[in-house]
């Protein structure tokens, strides 16, 4: 089984229309959502309507802190003033269909467990220790994820794809307990120096992880922002900062 792990797309409909053409050919299987699907974006109705006819059955789909935040219209845990007036102004513009879905068919909790092909997996959008507001990050102690074969995390938009190997009693294994931890990276508003959209494949059968990234119309997607958000959301996807 393929499975197409997203996160962070937040209203970018050029580049998440850019991964779907992208993986036509590679007969995916499921997709995992990771989480703040709207908002920074032009195009956060847009985005969340073609998921929502999407023909490849999602494993989960998870809010992320937008979600949370646009939803409950509680702006505080934002850290800037323009990261606040820009959900305020998406939580004006959604539409009721968006904010249907959201509601109805998304994961309020912002985590998942589920098991894939007898692997016990976890999807989060921060982390356990602050599932909407706090990263997973590959310098983390990362004890509390022992019992979990994949972690799938977002937030950060900063891709990663590591295992952490456990002591644990069982010498079949030599002792040792692997978890492997997957960031896919943002699709819409990537921050780790490269502009394009990002996403990982993930083969359960082979164990292997492809971390993708496909260029897109960054212009036209520009081209869209409202004067009513801050300059900063559309200027940086330039750069992938």
């Amino acid at each position: 089984m393929k499975v197409l792990i997203l996160s962070d797309i937040h209203g970018n409909l050029a580049a998440m229309c850019a991964i779907l053409k992208n993986i036509e050919p590679r007969n995916i299987d499921r997709i995992i959502l990771l989480g703040d699907l709207i908002d920074y974006g032009p195009h956060s109705d847009e985005v969340v309507e073609i998921l929502g006819k999407i023909s490849i059955p999602v494993i989960c789909n998870i809010w992320g802190n937008h979600e949370n935040a646009i939803i409950n219209e509680n702006y505080e845990s934002f850290s800037t003033e323009r990261g606040k007036k820009s959900a305020q102004y998406t939580h004006d513009k959604l539409s009721s269909t968006t904010r249907d879905y959201i509601q109805k068919q998304m994961i309020e909790a912002g985590k998942m467990e589920f098991e894939i092909c007898g692997k016990k997996c976890l999807a989060v959008h921060g982390s356990l220790e602050d599932k909407f507001w706090k990263a997973i990050l590959p310098e983390d102690s990362l004890e509390d994820y022992l019992i979990y074969d994949y972690v799938f995390s977002g937030h950060s938009h900063l891709p990663h794809f590591f295992s952490r190997y456990y002591k644990i009693e069982n010498s079949a294994t030599r002792n040792k307990k692997k978890t492997v931890f997957i960031n896919p990276g943002s699709v819409g508003q990537p921050r780790n120096l490269n502009p394009r959209a990002q996403f990982a494949i993930w083969d359960t059968e082979s164990e292997e992880v492809l971390m993708a990234s496909v260029e897109y119309d960054v212009k036209a997607e520009q081209n869209a922002f409202s004067d009513e958000i801050d300059t900063f959301y559309k200027t940086r996807l330039e750069f992938g900062v």
